[in-house]
């Protein structure tokens, strides 16, 4: 039977697959949330390299998730010496069935290298699942968008990014979509998905979605980078983006009526 329920949700850049690893566990262990999407996360069966880099592997077991999904961007040799690969992850506390991972800019590499002047050329994808839960069946896509430091530019890429995301959520009837979007509220791109889904955040509602304890450069104070949209048939009953100092990003913890 589908009944109505709360559903907590955590969207969080790990930083590097979790550079403050126990930092990020405690936290997800005191939230208690009933899925995390996470970005910049890694994924290796090689024991022999740190829990950094085996993000998939670890922080779900340390944390109490059943089931995981990960969505690789590209196999990294710049940190881990091709022994990982690098992307997206969902845990869940509900059984989570794996959709089509979209790549919207570039495609999966095992040639990129994660070094500044390559960064606007890193592979980017919309990794998608459907948890399957007391109220029914919800789609969970999980984006780290474009690199790019002018938050406001609307590129070719962005464009495809929000065009990518428009298509693939189009006729879905419960959808969540969160993450890292290295864009600005008011970048034409995120106002292209904000008239197919709602934003959780209002535009001017975030200061800054950055840990300014881990930036040198001021201007991440005033950059809101990490958002969550859903469906109109979702509703928010709590939401928040805590100052903790867990990674270079600050979470998004929401609860929603579904």
């Amino acid at each position: 039977m589908i009944v109505e329920m709360e559903l907590k949700i955590i969207s969080l850049n790990l930083l590097h697959g979790g550079e403050m690893f126990d930092e990020i566990v405690s936290f997800l262990k005191e939230q208690v949330a009933d899925i995390v999407l996470v970005q910049e996360a890694y994924c290796s069966e090689d024991l022999s390299i740190y829990r950094q880099y085996r993000t998939m592997q670890v922080m779900p077991d340390m944390t109490g998730y059943e089931y995981t999904h990960f969505a690789p961007a590209y196999r990294d040799f710049d940190r881990t010496a091709g022994k990982a690969q690098r992307g997206s992850g969902v845990f869940s506390k509900y059984p989570l069935l794996p959709k089509d991972t979209v790549f919207f800019d570039g495609e999966y590499s095992e040639e990129y290298r994660d070094k500044p002047d390559y960064f606007g050329s890193c592979p980017r994808n919309l990794e998608h699942v459907v948890a399957h839960t007391p109220a029914g069946d919800i789609d969970l896509f999980n984006i780290h968008g474009v690199w790019d430091m002018d938050g406001a530019r609307y590129s070719d890429k962005r464009k495809r990014m929000a065009q990518t995301i428009i298509e693939q959520v189009d006729g879905l009837e419960k959808v969540i979509l969160a993450g890292d979007t290295n864009a600005t509220p008011y970048n034409q791109a995120i106002v292209d998905i904000d008239q197919h889904l709602w934003s959780v955040f209002d535009k001017d509602e975030l200061a800054t979605t950055f840990n300014m304890r881990r930036k040198d450069n001021p201007g991440y104070a005033t950059a809101v980078v990490d958002m969550m949209f859903i469906s109109s048939n979702i509703s928010v009953i709590e939401k928040s983006c805590p100052d903790v100092d867990i990674s270079d990003h600050l979470p998004l913890v929401v609860t929603l009526s579904v």
